[in-house]
């Protein structure tokens, strides 16, 4: 009467919680049947009271499933030779992946149909199933973890009076169609593990680091904690004009704002990895993942065209006076060297766009002394106070330098590897630890 169980037939002998997983596995394949009052033999068995089971099986699959599943199944019993059963028809859910909402989006909680059995989804099947079920871009999609909160973003949206109500986070795009928190909403949360890396060099290259930090949370506090972090670094040089003091940012605060935007806003969530930010003594690099949005070129950006990857997140922080408007990031970046003699340089590559901003006031100081005919005079002599202390005290540091000649450390760096270089110190250590001994 009845076919071996398959890949569209389950058999139960009682009914258990346990049929919930067999459901949320059929709605996330190809749909299937669950005959309860039959052994795996086949034997058919009577299930006493069906209308209670019948009862306990809805109820259960209501309050545990999410997304509700109930559109998707029928429940009824049937009669065969005089003893009753149950039939559960599942169809093919248009929400998926379903999981047991007291498990998550996780492989405990998703279950999928092969063969004769419901097995757990890997995270990576859990992920596709997403895309391809929705055919939505990555902020769109529902999130992985449903139980976020939102502390910064709720300050934050006080603090411009924008109103936090459940109606408001559907019309922001944060719930879904299914009532289900989306990735942006993931991204804005409290709970976010897409994190930006900050990496503070000494010098102009990438030989030794003095810190690194790893910022986490909300998008929302790494922007805020991250710009933070760039402006103590970023140092105020002053000069004199006559009787005037003019006071000059080594980076102007509006490319340094607009730069770590355009690596929030603009990035790919998709890839798992983190924004990067490098700090060096002449410049700093602000790579983002994801490069350029398909079916654009570099020399489309400078023409003025935009393109949001984000588009829900980019209108959030636009609500939130963020950014001024969509595709202005970058011409407010060049408008802010307009004067200057080096200038912000934008590169590509395949998943990667990087932002460079120059120090304005190290390439300065190292312009007017090249130009000094006195320069290798006074290089030598700088050369010959650094060996001078090294005899002394066994040993040099870049700080000791920098205090030396009041200098800033990409100099006293350059200074160091010179005298490397030509034979007359050697490097010993790496980071905060590394120091000059002579050799």
């Amino acid at each position: 009467m009845f076919d071996f169980e398959n890949q569209d037939l389950e058999f139960k002998q009682e009914y258990t919680s346990d049929i919930r997983k067999d459901v949320i596995a059929f709605a996330n394949a190809e749909g299937g049947t669950i005959l309860i009052g039959i052994r795996k033999d086949r034997r058919i068995l009577d299930v006493v009271d069906p209308d209670s089971v019948m009862l306990q099986i809805v109820n259960s699959l209501k309050d545990s499933i999410v997304p509700d599943i109930m559109p998707f199944v029928i429940v009824k019993t049937k009669k065969i030779e005089g003893k009753f059963i149950i039939v559960v028809d599942v169809s093919i859910g248009i929400y998926r992946p379903y999981y047991l909402k007291e498990k998550g989006l996780k492989p405990s909680g998703v279950y999928i149909r092969k063969g004769s059995s419901s097995q757990p989804m890997t995270d990576e099947g859990i992920r596709e199933m997403i895309v391809q079920s929705s055919g939505k871009s990555y902020e769109a999609l529902r999130s992985l973890t449903q139980e976020l909160t939102f502390l910064t973003l709720s300050k934050e949206l006080e603090k411009k009076s924008v109103d936090f109500s459940s109606s408001k986070m559907k019309t922001l795009k944060l719930i879904g169609d299914d009532g289900l928190y989306t990735n942006l909403a993931y991204l804005v949360s409290d709970q976010c593990e897409v994190t930006i890396k900050i990496t503070l060099f000494q010098g102009t290259d990438k030989a030794v680091f003095r810190d690194r930090k790893e910022f986490f949370g909300s998008i929302l506090k790494q922007l805020e904690e991250v710009y933070e972090f760039i402006d103590l670094v970023n140092k105020t040089k002053a000069t004199f004009s006559g009787l005037d003091r003019l006071d000059k940012r080594d980076y102007p605060q509006e490319a340094v704002r607009e730069a770590l935007l355009n690596c929030i806003v603009h990035r790919d969530y998709s890839f798992s990895g983190s924004n990067i930010v490098n700090i060096y003594d002449d410049r700093i690099e602000f790579v983002s993942l994801g490069g350029l949005v398909p079916g654009l070129e570099m020399k489309s950006i400078f023409l003025g065209v935009s393109q949001s990857r984000n588009p829900n997140l980019a209108a959030l922080f636009y609500r939130m006076c963020l950014i001024e408007s969509y595709g202005t990031g970058i011409s407010q970046i060049q408008r802010a060297y307009h004067n200057e003699e080096r200038h912000p340089v934008f590169e590509t590559a395949k998943g990667v766009f990087r932002v460079t901003l120059p120090n304005r006031n190290e390439f300065s100081e190292l312009v007017r002394l090249e130009s000094s005919d006195e320069f290798e005079g006074i290089l030598e002599k700088q050369k010959n106070r650094i060996l001078e202390i090294a005899l002394k005290q066994g040993q040099v540091t870049r700080k000791d330098v920098e205090e030396l000649l009041k200098a800033g450390s990409t100099k006293a760096f350059r200074l160091l590897r010179q005298l490397c270089e030509e034979g007359k110190l050697q490097s010993v250590g790496n980071g905060k630890l590394s120091h000059y001994v002579l050799k």
